[in-house]
């Protein structure tokens, strides 16, 4: 009884009008009227309130700590990126001139094929002077192919240049191999060299 009389007390001169005597939820609007008191000279206190406020805190130093948690896991990420980039780019940017070392290969091995044809139609390859254009126009010089193909010995009836953009290089007959030698003179358009700037032969 002396609990209730302190209650009202509380409710009609500590509080405004329309709040609860904790001061943390309105009064009249407060889902949970029972409310338990320290003692009964102390305010009393919305214990379902005051759970509420204390979650909310929680989930501040929770989500300040799930912050920082997923700062570290960045620098960790952007850090493989990093080290991975190392390796990655350096063989990224190599691939335009394995692709180039590839086509140059395939090339000749066209070539070669479309001078065995001459061979078998003319019974000898071309010389060193007539040289691969006799593969795409029959030559006027030399000696003459009897039974040249109309047309030529090329699907497009156009010598290609290597993928530098250099002529391939014919010599007939050839110094390594019996019939001829045909080759590319690489990246630096010389011959000789290492790596990419290497010759790219018929009989390596």
């Amino acid at each position: 009884m002396k609990t209730k009389n302190l209650f009202r007390g509380l409710k009609s001169s500590a509080s405004p009008p329309g709040a609860s005597p904790c001061g943390i939820c309105p009064w009249r609007e407060c889902p949970w009227r029972e409310c338990r008191f320290a003692d009964e000279y102390q305010t009393a206190t919305c214990s379902k309130s005051v759970r509420r406020l204390r979650n909310f805190s929680r989930l501040g130093r929770n989500s300040r700590k799930l912050a920082a948690f997923t700062l570290i896991e960045l620098m960790v990420v952007i850090v493989i990126l990093g080290i991975l980039a190392a390796f990655v780019v350096p063989r990224i940017t190599k691939r335009p001139e394995d692709a180039r070392v590839t086509k140059a290969k395939i090339e000749i091995s066209n070539l070669e094929q479309a001078l065995e044809l001459y061979y078998l139609d003319n019974g000898s390859y071309p010389s060193s002077e007539q040289g691969l254009a006799a593969l795409v126009k029959k030559p006027s010089s030399g000696d003459e192919p009897q039974n040249w193909r109309e047309g030529g010995y090329l699907a497009k009836s156009k010598i290609p240049k290597d993928p530098w953009g250099n002529d391939y290089m014919y010599v007939s007959p050839g110094t390594h191999n019996q019939d001829y030698d045909l080759y590319s003179l690489g990246k630096d358009g010389q011959e000789g060299g290492e790596g990419y700037d290497a010759d790219i032969t018929n009989w390596e």
